[in-house]
C-alpha cells in the first residue's frame, strides 16, 4: 500500500497519537508482547501501510485488549481503550492484516513461553520429559453463510435455527498450562483427524497424554515412529485381559469373540502387562494410505489397570494404554498419577471458554475466525506467563496461581508496575464435586423453524379474529 504525502507537522502529530493510543491500551501487555515481535513479522510478510493511526502494532495491541477484556463489542472498546476510532476503521485494519500474521504471532508467543521450560527441571517429567495433553472442544460463531458452509452445524440441528459450530483441538502443556496448539475444523471432525500436526513442534522423549478418543494404533504407532511416548484412557471397545498367555485373534480374523486383538507377551505385576498390537487392516478415515503402510505391523505396548478408591469418584477403574514400557523407571502408580493430571486440561479450557469468553466468537468469516482463534491464543498464553512468574515469585506450583487474578492484573496495570503477589487457590486433593447446576436457565422454547417462519405464525396469532367467530 501506498504512502500519503504529509507535512512534517502532520507526520508528528501523527506520531504522537500513535503513541498516546499504544501508551492507554498497552500496559504490561508490552513487556510481555514487546513492540519488536510484531514489526518483525510486519517485516517478514513485507506488511506496507500509510502513516495512520490504527498501524499493525496498534491494532495488534487493541485486538489483544479487546481479547483480555472478554471479547467485549468494538463500541464498548472504544471507551475501554480511552481512544477515539471508527468501529469500520478498526475493522478495516484486522482485514488488512493477513491471516499469516497472526498465526506467526501465535507462534512466536507460544515459541517464547516455552523456550523456558528447556532449563526449568521442575517442568519435566521424572526430571526428563516433557508432558502434552491432547484434548477436543468446540465453539461457536456468527450464523452466516460462510461460516455454515465451513463449519457446519451440530447433528440434528435444522438450518437458520442455531449457529455453526467448529470441532476444536487443543495441545496443552502439562507442567505450566500453555496452550501450545489449537486447530479448528469443520463440526463433525474426529479428536485425531489432526492429532498428527500436534507432533510436529515436539521432540524426541515428549509424553503425549489424552482421553479414550487419541487411543488408537495409528496413533501409538505414528508418536512410536517419532520417538515419542504416549499415555491414554483405553478406548472403551478395546477388549483387555489380564490372564496370563490368554488366546487372541488377530484383526480380520474370525476369532471367537469377546477375545482381545493383542497377543500377551509378559505379566510385569499386579494389572501390569506387556502385550503386542497389531495394525488393523482398514486404515482410519483421518490418516492417508500412505502414511498408514508406513506404520509397523505390530506394536509393543504396556496395560496398567489402576482401581480408584476416591469416595465419591464416579469412575473405580481406568485402564492405561502406554508406550512407557519400562516398569523400574516408569512404575504403575506414577503412570496413574501423570494420567490424574490430565484432569487440569478440562480446567484450562474452562479458563479459555468461560473465563476469557472464547465459547461463542464474534467474526462472521473464516479467516476472522481463524484470527480471532488466534488472538485467544496469544492472550491466554500471556497470562499463563504472568502465572508463571508470580509462582517463581511465590515459591508455588503455577497451577496454584488464580487464574482470574492474573488476567485481571495483566489487563488493568499499567506500564512498568511491578507484579503484585497474586491470589493462591488452596490445595484440595480428592476433591469431590457433583456434575450439576445450581442455577436455572430460562424455560424459554427451542429454535427449531427459522426466525421468519415463528415470526409470521406469531402475527398470525395475534391477527384480529374474522366478525363471524364464536
Amino acid at each position: 500500500m501506498m504512502g500519503v504525502v504529509q507535512t512534517p507537522s502532520q507526520q508528528e502529530a501523527t506520531m504522537l497519537s500513535i503513541q498516546k493510543v499504544l501508551n492507554l491500551i498497552k500496559g504490561n501487555t508490552a513487556e510481555y508482547l514487546p513492540e519488536n515481535i510484531v514489526s518483525s513479522l510486519c517485516r517478514e510478510l513485507q506488511l506496507s501501510f500509510r502513516k495512520r493511526l490504527l498501524t499493525p502494532l496498534v491494532t495488534t495491541h487493541l485486538f489483544l485488549r479487546q481479547i483480555l477484556e472478554g471479547n467485549k463489542p468494538i463500541a464498548e472498546l472504544r471507551q475501554i481503550a480511552k481512544c477515539s476510532f471508527a468501529e469500520s476503521s478498526y475493522c478495516d485494519a484486522r482485514q488488512r492484516l493477513p491471516l499469516s500474521f497472526f498465526l506467526r504471532l501465535e507462534r512466536a508467543v507460544v515459541g517464547h513461553c516455552t523456550a523456558e521450560l528447556d532449563n526449568d527441571r521442575d517442568a519435566l517429567w521424572l526430571g526428563r520429559h516433557r508432558v502434552f495433553f491432547l484434548d477436543g472442544s468446540s465453539f461457536s460463531m456468527a450464523d452466516t453463510d460462510e461460516l455454515r458452509e465451513e463449519f457446519g452445524y451440530p447433528s440434528g440441528q435444522a438450518e437458520g435455527c442455531g449457529f455453526p459450530t467448529a470441532h476444536l483441538l487443543v495441545q496443552f502443556e502439562a507442567s505450566t498450562g500453555y496452550l501450545v496448539r489449537a486447530l479448528a475444523a469443520p463440526r463433525n471432525t474426529h479428536d485425531l483427524a489432526h492429532a498428527a500436526f500436534t507432533h510436529q513442534g515436539l521432540r524426541p522423549g515428549d509424553v503425549v497424554g489424552g482421553d479414550r478418543a487419541f487411543c488408537s494404533y495409528a496413533h501409538l504407532a505414528s508418536l512410536d515412529k517419532r520417538q515419542l511416548f504416549g499415555l491414554f484412557r483405553a478406548h472403551q471397545n478395546t477388549i483387555i485381559s489380564f490372564r496370563p498367555r490368554r488366546p487372541y485373534a488377530l484383526p480380520g480374523t474370525r476369532g471367537k469373540a469377546g477375545l482381545p486383538h493383542s497377543r500377551w507377551v509378559k505379566r510385569l505385576g499386579k494389572g501390569d502387562q506387556l502385550v503386542e498390537y497389531f495394525k488393523p487392516k482398514q486404515c482410519p478415515k483421518w490418516m492417508t494410505r500412505e502414511a498408514y503402510e508406513a506404520l509397523p505391523a505390530s506394536l509393543l505396548v504396556r496395560e496398567v489397570r489402576i482401581r480408584v478408591n476416591v469416595p465419591g469418584c464416579r469412575v473405580h477403574v481406568v485402564t492405561l494404554v502406554t508406550t512407557l514400557l519400562d516398569r523400574k523407571r516408569y512404575p504403575k502408580e506414577v503412570l496413574a498419577r501423570l494420567y490424574e493430571c490430565r484432569w487440569g486440561v478440562e480446567v484450562n479450557l474452562r479458563h479459555l471458554k468461560k473465563t476469557m469468553a472464547m465459547d461463542v466468537l464474534r467474526c462472521e468469516t473464516r479467516h476472522g475466525v481463524l484470527k480471532e482463534l488466534a488472538m485467544f491464543v496469544v492472550a491466554y498464553n500471556l497470562v499463563r506467563r504472568v502465572m508463571r512468574e508470580a509462582a517463581r515469585r511465590q515459591r508455588v506450583q503455577p497451577q496454584r496461581i488464580s487464574f482470574v487474578d492474573a488476567l485481571r492484573w495483566l489487563r488493568e496495570s499499567k506500564g512498568g508496575e511491578e507484579l503484585p503477589r497474586l491470589k493462591v487457590n488452596p490445595h484440595r486433593p480428592g476433591r469431590v464435586e457433583p456434575r450439576v447446576m445450581k442455577r436455572r436457565p430460562k424455560k424459554f422454547k427451542l429454535m427449531n423453524k427459522t426466525r421468519a417462519v415463528l415470526r409470521a405464525a406469531l402475527m398470525d396469532e395475534s391477527a384480529d379474529p374474522p366478525e363471524d367467530a364464536p
